[in-house]
């Protein structure tokens, strides 16, 4: 599974020692007011997921470390949307790491990464239409609003954007196979 390096951060592969962070980040209420708080059960088969979706696809989540501390700080990725053929950008970052644009400079990587590694035609990403900071995200990627639908049981805004749309910035992206 290749890693990824931004100017602030390391995208690398989840392993199992990543539970006790991940379960922390997931039952954070206030992490995932717009998502679902998951049980410590719920975050072990999360992370197998995790796991799982780069062995069969190519893609998946990366555990997303801060560079100069070498801590995890959220999550960054591709992975299915919902009952759909269709691949979702998605993250989950801690707190203390928001409006610092971390979510962002992760999400330009994954999506250099899905446009020009996995060879993907298009990517969408989702948010609960209150969450306007994930909005905020979605469209300084580029991504253009396509509608308002339903997800994960919520009524969500969906975005996408094409590979031929897309244009990348110059930002510092290293891929470490």
């Amino acid at each position: 599974m290749p890693e990824i390096e931004t100017a602030r951060l390391r995208l690398r592969d989840f392993n199992l020692n990543d539970f006790d962070y991940l379960f922390r980040l997931y039952s954070d209420a206030e992490v995932m007011k717009y998502l679902l708080l998951r049980t410590r059960e719920q975050t072990q088969v999360s992370l197998s997921k995790h796991i799982q979706q780069w062995q069969l696809h190519n893609f998946g989540m990366w555990a997303v470390i801060d560079k100069e501390t070498d801590k995890m700080i959220g999550r960054c990725g591709l992975g299915f949307l919902e009952n759909t053929p269709e691949v979702e950008l998605g993250y989950v970052f801690d707190k203390s790491y928001w409006n610092m644009g971390i979510a962002t400079e992760a999400s330009v990587a994954t999506l250099k990464f899905g446009f020009w590694e996995a060879k993907l035609n298009q990517i969408v990403a989702i948010a609960d239409p209150e969450n306007i900071a994930s909005v905020r995200v979605i469209q300084k990627l580029g991504m253009e609003y396509e509608k308002n639908t339903w997800h994960y049981g919520h009524n969500v805004v969906y975005y996408a954007i094409s590979h031929t749309e897309w244009q990348p910035d110059d930002s510092l992206y290293i891929l470490k196979s």
